[in-house]
């Protein structure tokens, strides 16, 4: 079942997202995640933009979020999603069922511009964001190191048709 995100999920979230920290590259983050810090975490991404669990019996086995992709006002309408499965889930179409409930909810937001940031490789992430119409624009050739390995990331956009033509408030 997707649902939204709550503040007390953040353990359960930290649980998933730290088993990527502490063993890929998917993320560059170094340090594991803390409850109390998710939960923040939590708190400003939803204040804005929507973040979905994937909850079965009780259990979390992924969620997907949007964040602002840049600070700066000229960037207020693009975005950059995070979809994190648990560990030995992947494959199942949790990820996709997660992501199209973002896209889906995001059509009635003020979002032009959705971004993929991947760490390359990394095919089951491309093939994924590939699959809802995501391109490729851009890769950066070892622009992170983690792992003893410099590691290169792409990045995918998805254009919505928001907003209408010449409405740009």
């Amino acid at each position: 079942m997707i649902r939204p995100v709550r503040q007390t999920d953040a353990a359960a979230i930290c649980g998933i997202y730290n088993y990527y920290v502490e063993n890929t590259a998917v993320t560059f983050d170094e340090t594991p995640a803390k409850a109390e810090i998710m939960e923040d975490h939590i708190g400003k991404i939803t204040a804005q933009f929507p973040w979905f669990v994937w909850e079965e019996g009780g259990e979390i086995f992924g969620y997907a979020y949007l964040h602002q992709w840049k600070e700066r006002m000229a960037y207020r309408f693009s975005t950059e999603d995070s979809i994190y499965l648990k560990q030995g889930f992947q494959g199942r179409g949790m990820g996709k069922e997660l992501l199209a409930r973002l896209l889906e909810k995001i059509k009635k937001a003020d979002v032009h511009t959705v971004v993929a940031g991947i760490t390359i490789p990394n095919e089951q992430s491309i093939g994924l964001h590939e699959k809802f119409g995501f391109k490729k624009i851009a890769q950066f050739p070892e622009i992170g190191y983690k792992l003893g390995k410099w590691r290169d990331v792409g990045y995918w956009e998805l254009i919505l048709p928001y907003p209408p033509e010449g409405s740009i408030p």
